[in-house]
Formats: C-alpha cells, sequence, structure tokens
C-alpha cells in the first residue's frame, strides 16, 4: 500500500461515517445517503493529491457530497417539471381516425422506443442524433427503431404504412 493509499484510508475511516449522517440529514434516506457519501469519497480520492495538503479533505468531501445533493436535486426539478408538462397536454393528432389509431398504437410502445420513433421519424433527426438526445450508442437507436417498427406493424396489421427503419420511407 503506497502513502497515498494509507493516509486516504486513515481519512475514510475518519470521515465517511460523518459524512454519511451529513447525507442522511440532508435527505432522510440512509440508502442516498451511503451514494452521497460514496460520491464523494471517490471523488474525494481522485483529487488527493492535490488536497491533501493546501486544503483540508474533510471539509472538500462534505462540500463535495452538498454540491452532488444539490446538483441531484436541480436535475430532479427539472425532471419533474418537463413530466409535469408533458402530461398536461394530452396529444391528439388531427389526422383523422386513422391518426388516432396510429397514436394509440404507439402511446402503447416501451418509453424509449416511442421516444426513439418519434425523434426519427416525426422530427426526422439522424440516428446520430437521437443517440445524443436518448444518451444511448447509435446501434442501440438503430435497435429501438426496428423493435418499435416490429411492434407497430405486428399491432396495426399488414395494411398499414409503417416506415422502413433503414432509410425512412414507407414500405406499403
Amino acid at each position: 500500500m503506497t502513502d497515498r493509499d494509507a493516509e486516504f484510508k486513515d481519512f475514510f475511516e475518519a470521515e465517511y461515517r460523518p459524512l454519511r449522517r451529513l447525507g442522511f440529514l440532508l435527505t432522510g434516506d440512509w440508502a442516498e445517503a451511503e451514494d452521497l457519501a460514496q460520491e464523494a469519497m471517490v471523488r474525494t480520492y481522485r483529487a488527493w493529491s492535490r488536497i491533501k495538503e493546501r486544503e483540508r479533505p474533510g471539509a472538500y468531501a462534505r462540500t463535495v457530497l452538498v454540491n452532488r445533493r444539490r446538483s441531484l436535486l436541480r436535475r430532479s426539478m427539472i425532471a419533474r417539471k418537463h413530466e409535469e408538462m408533458l402530461r398536461s397536454k394530452e396529444y391528439a393528432p388531427d389526422d383523422g381516425e386513422e391518426g388516432v389509431v396510429l397514436w394509440e398504437a404507439i402511446r402503447s410502445l416501451p418509453r424509449r422506443q416511442r421516444a426513439a420513433l418519434v425523434l426519427r421519424f416525426y422530427e426526422d433527426l439522424p440516428e446520430a442524433e437521437i443517440a445524443q438526445i436518448l444518451d444511448a450508442p447509435v446501434g442501440t437507436v438503430k435497435s429501438l427503431v426496428h423493435r418499435g417498427l416490429t411492434k407497430l406493424r405486428e399491432r396495426l396489421g399488414g395494411e398499414w404504412p409503417i416506415a422502413d427503419a433503414t432509410n425512412g420511407r414507407s414500405t406499403s
């Protein structure tokens, strides 16, 4: 074990429980507190050579934990806000009865397949851009589109002109 590792081990043993307690006081959930404390320790370890002499490592770890909690709260608030906006606006297609049937079939797809299909065919985005939006590899996007189209074909039957996943054109 190197001196750096030994120093950090001593620091970890002294500071982990107080960090975990701080996480619990901020969240009210021991599991989330554990995650925050672990994340703070990982980030502190990565910066150990920079902070052990100039700064107080305990203060650095507490700052990391509090900032991470704030970041997670901010992210969840934004996600909740967008979910509420999406739920509040019920989309009704203006393509007549066929549009309603198609929309119901699309809504029945799993969330990621639905997102991939809407981004690919309604927004007409390239697979690379969809991959960035969904935070997934391009191969995953191709798979989501293919599986989504297959499920739509099964649900709607053969008479529907459903786009071909390879070129975005109608197959009928």
